[in-house]
């Protein structure tokens, strides 16, 4: 099925910007919701912005709204996550997941992705 696979993690100092990147394989992933987590040590998983099939719909948590922008392409197989302003409180190892479901729905809960990256590491640091 559709494996996932993060990359342009880094290490940039606070005000920076960055955009990370999920590329997808597979030919379904037009037809899935898709979403992006972040965990650091010691804390859970948290949800950090979610994209529906088509793009049409987004959703972010409240500590990113404002800061974060996740879009997709379909053509590319590729989702993404620019995050502009970023804070120490950023740093944690970013996973890309699909919800498999219905594209069309936007989920927040981790437990309701059913295929995940292996991460990219991000760290926010002076």
């Amino acid at each position: 099925q559709v494996q996932l696979v993060e990359s342009g993690g880094g290490v940039v100092q606070p005000g920076a910007s960055l955009r990370i990147s999920c590329s997808a394989s597979g030919r379904t992933f037009s037809s899935y919701a898709m979403g992006w987590f972040r965990q650091a040590p010691g804390k859970e998983r948290e949800f950090v912005a979610a994209i529906d099939r088509d793009g049409g719909e987004t959703e972010y948590a409240g500590s990113v709204k404002g800061r974060f922008i996740i879009s997709r392409d379909n053509d590319k197989n590729s989702v993404y996550l620019q995050m502009n302003n970023l804070k120490r409180e950023d740093t944690a190892t970013y996973y890309c997941a699909a919800d498999p479901r219905d594209g069309l729905v936007v989920v927040t809960l981790a437990g309701g992705y059913a295929i995940w990256g292996q991460g990219t590491q991000v760290t926010v640091s002076s």
